[in-house]
């Protein structure tokens, strides 16, 4: 141990005595870490807001009768199962759902009708973030409308509109709230209902429903929560959004695989840049390592002067780097972007901690060199 302390003594006198030089190095090391974090937060932050624009207000999975127009019925086996995958979900909505239609003056359009409680419609659809008129409760005669819809009908928070049901009959609404979900063709098209209202224009029972539809946590543990539950209901046809969006996944794996490959080069030049500098540096204290060796130091201690003087160098670094990549990303945060860069804790430390494995790696070509050193003949060569 006593030796090793020597040999870091003599690891951090290399280093400050040339002070400029390991300031670059550390220089280098810093601005690899930092493209490494920066690239890395930019993509994965990138990669969220395209999930959540996709699915983040629409259901991840979606079961239902295996005929469209029949009834699921929530009965304790599917409560039950539903319950069982409850770690890996974040909400379950038994929904009502129907088409109506909606006339004027000159014409008539249609509107689906989504019923349920607002809280369990916030859950899915986070219908109240959406509302661009104050806050309301959805009573059983009131109606939450999309603003192209309303726009397009001249109909205002207040207003009280008839819908005509596929069953010939009518119901009147009022317009309790007008929401904006982000797309023009499901703010035309859909609307937010009362689910016992839909249930009573349904005539269905209380346990019976259009669709039982989930967003997870993790959006990316839909296939397996769906082939479970396949297993379970054979009789139900069961879909998740991974199977409707082939092309966005491969987008993503796309841009996952570009990430990583700047990455991986950045480490290697990183690894690279340090080995050459480090084997440079062997070179130069040849004779101070000469003298040492003939002075008994042993081969391994003589090794462990560039291994501290490498880790030295990558903890600087990588530290710098660290700082510098958050002070990047909240750069790019107040720029006008179409999506929020969010700093990435695990992939800051992870970077950090492979900056200096990757530094220690480097130390590897100058230890070789020096283990391979003849002290006579650098003392007999001057």
């Amino acid at each position: 141990m006593k030796s090793l302390k020597l040999s870091l003594l003599i690891a951090l006198r290399f280093l400050k005595s040339e002070p400029v030089q390991s300031f670059f190095i550390m220089g280098g090391i810093a601005i690899g870490i930092t493209t490494q974090i920066f690239v890395g937060t930019l993509i994965i932050s990138l990669q969220n807001s395209l999930i959540d624009q996709t699915i983040g207000t629409s259901p991840q999975i979606t079961l239902q009768a295996a005929k469209n127009s029949d009834p699921i019925v929530l009965n304790a086996h599917l409560k039950n199962a539903l319950g069982i995958k409850t770690i890996a979900q974040s909400s379950i909505l038994p929904v009502r759902t129907t088409t109506t239609l909606y006339s004027n003056d000159t014409e008539s359009t249609s509107l689906s009708l989504i019923g349920g409680t607002l809280k369990d419609l916030d859950g899915v659809y986070r219908v109240t973030d959406h509302l661009i008129t104050p806050k309301a409760k959805l009573g059983t005669t009131d109606i939450f409308l999309g603003k192209d819809f309303a726009t397009a009908q001249n109909v205002k928070l207040g207003d009280s509109i008839v819908l005509r049901m596929q069953t010939g009959g009518t119901q009147t609404f009022t317009v309790a709230g007008i929401f904006d979900i982000g797309s023009a063709v499901f703010n035309e098209r859909q609307a937010f209902a009362n689910g016992e209202t839909v249930r009573h224009l349904l005539g269905w029972r209380s346990d019976e429903y259009s669709a039982v539809q989930a967003q997870f946590i993790d959006p990316f543990t839909s296939k397996d929560t769906v082939a479970w539950l396949k297993t379970q209901f054979p009789e139900l046809k069961i879909t998740e959004w991974q199977g409707q969006n082939a092309d966005l996944l491969k987008g993503l794996t796309s841009q996952s695989m570009s990430s990583y490959l700047i990455q991986g080069f950045v480490l290697i030049a990183i690894a690279i840049g340090i080995a050459s500098t480090l084997a440079v540096a062997a070179v130069q204290k040849m004779k101070q390592i000469g003298i040492l060796k003939a002075m008994g130091m042993s081969d391994r201690n003589a090794g462990a002067i560039f291994f501290f003087q490498a880790l030295g160098l990558g903890i600087g670094g990588s530290t710098m780097g660290l700082i510098l990549s958050f002070l990047a990303v909240k750069a790019f945060g107040l720029m006008p972007a179409t999506f929020t860069i969010v700093l990435q804790p695990g992939l800051m430390v992870g970077s950090w901690i492979i900056g200096i494995l990757v530094a220690m790696l480097s130390s590897a070509v100058p230890i070789v060199k020096t283990t391979r050193l003849d002290p006579i003949e650098v003392i007999q060569n001057g």
